[in-house]
């Protein structure tokens, strides 16, 4: 229930753009700044690449509860919740002394997460309508997707000239103000259906079976991949997914309603968006590399990247225009292949320094094309498929698949690169990483073209 008299506002749009931009100030910056943070904590690289997917494995994990509430408790209290979370992650962040803090502190920026991207989706459809709310929604996806690419410039920017905690200084203050922004915009809840049971069964099932395909994932080469252990944590994975998808089929409050995806439209947009996410692993691969390969400091790999951010923030709006002139379908088919080639150059590590330099900076460039233009169009078709009242949850399930896909993406990217690391050059390990990112995008542009309908319409 909204206050059908109100009309979003620029202020509101600023205030969850703000929201939104926290998520990435602390998860996407610490991919540009692993070295640094390494130096300062002493801590070993495996259990920093675990900080780095914790974030967006909590937040996937969790994110379609927090939709799920937002819709009957409150859009803009989840959305508070949230901020709140943020800024005390945050700051466990800069008091970080060891590997502690730093986990604690990604568990709750993950929760922060969790709750901040489908209640504010959630508010946008509430607030506004038609071509207005795919203008809202590109700013939305600015904060969301362009934030990849400011944060990864500004993140190896602050950690080489103030020190890497700044950038969790920065992100609570971008909390405080999102939460000022956003102070007059009314609650906005679903219709009530009846007393809500919670599927505490299903997030169990979910919660194990994540778990266990991320520390497969992460920790399979250091365990062996042959181990007991890891052979455990793959059964684990396997037998929860089945069980997981049979035990929510039977349920009638699921934590995952699996009728949103009889629709084709939200299904390949929630699959692409996954796939695309996923190619996020690039991001950590690239910077690595040229730091490690090639002598870069984290402010010069930054530097690599502002064509990204450039192209990031001025496609999304141009993929907003090109959906009202074609529809959503083309410019999500012309977003991944152009991604697709972008990280594909940079998998060109036998090129010398200068050339490489070259074509990695036009790479980014092409990279972010391909993810500005992807942006609006997919994240309108999936809005606007739901039903009105369960936009919270579909909203949940659509930046879940963002979240596991980041966090998996990443994941997989990096365990590739250390295990080729180990029998081969950091170059060859840099391919191995970067061409698993280009497989991701590559089965992102396969699911559009096979789900996503020339015409999506309005539920």
């Amino acid at each position: 229930m909204e206050a059908t008299n109100y009309k979003g506002t620029d202020k509101m749009i600023f205030g969850i753009v703000f929201g939104v931009i926290t998520f990435w100030l602390f998860a996407q910056a610490m991919v540009n700044i692993v070295p640094a943070v390494q130096a300062d904590l002493g801590v070993e690289l495996g259990t920093l690449n675990i900080a780095i997917s914790l974030t967006s494995l909590f937040s996937g994990m969790f994110i379609v509860v927090a939709g799920g509430m937002a819709d009957r408790i409150g859009r803009k209290k989840i959305t508070y919740v949230g901020l709140v979370l943020s800024v005390i992650g945050s700051l466990l962040l800069v008091l970080a002394q060891g590997s502690v803090l730093l986990i604690i502190g990604r568990v709750l920026q993950g929760l922060s997460a969790a709750c901040i991207m489908p209640a504010t989706i959630a508010l946008m459809k509430a607030y506004f309508e038609g071509p207005e709310r795919q203008r809202a929604i590109s700013y939305w996806s600015i904060g969301s997707w362009g934030g990849s690419g400011i944060t990864s410039f500004a993140g190896g920017t602050i950690a080489t000239y103030m020190g890497w905690r700044w950038i969790f200084i920065f992100s609570i203050i971008f909390a405080l103000l999102a939460m000022w922004l956003i102070r007059d915009v009314p609650e906005s809840k679903a219709k009530s259906t009846g007393k809500f049971r919670f599927d505490y069964g299903g997030l169990g099932i979910f919660i194990v079976t994540m778990l266990a395909i991320n520390i497969f994932v992460t920790q399979g080469s250091e365990l062996g991949w042959t181990s007991l252990p890891t052979i455990i944590l793959a059964v684990v994975s396997i037998v929860g997914v089945i069980v997981f998808i049979y035990y929510e089929g039977r349920k009638r409050n699921a934590l995952i309603d699996f009728e949103l995806f009889k629709n084709k439209a939200y299904t390949g947009a929630t699959v692409s968006n996954f796939l695309l996410n996923a190619v996020a692993g690039t991001l950590i691969v690239a910077n690595t590399y040229v730091q490690v390969g090639r002598g870069f400091s984290p402010f010069q790999s930054g530097l690599l990247s502002l064509g990204y951010l450039a192209a990031v923030l001025s496609m999304i709006r141009v993929g907003e225009k090109l959906m009202q002139r074609t529809g959503a379908k083309k410019p999500m088919v012309w977003g991944s292949l152009i991604t697709l080639i972008g990280v594909a150059m940079m998998a060109l590590t036998f090129l010398p320094d200068l050339i490489y330099t070259i074509i990695v900076f036009v790479g980014f460039i092409l990279f972010g094309l391909g993810l500005g233009m992807y942006a609006t169009p997919s994240t309108d078709t999936a809005v606007s498929a739901a039903p009105d009242d369960k936009i919270g949850e579909a909203s949940g399930i659509y930046k879940m698949a963002s979240s596991l896909g980041n966090a998996f993406g990443i994941a997989i990217s990096v365990s590739v690169y250390s295990t080729v690391t180990t029998i081969s050059s950091v170059h060859i390990s840099a391919v191995a990483g970067i061409t698993t990112n280009v497989i991701f995008a590559a089965l992102s542009l396969i699911s559009i073209l096979v789900l996503v309908p020339n015409t999506v319409d309005e539920k």
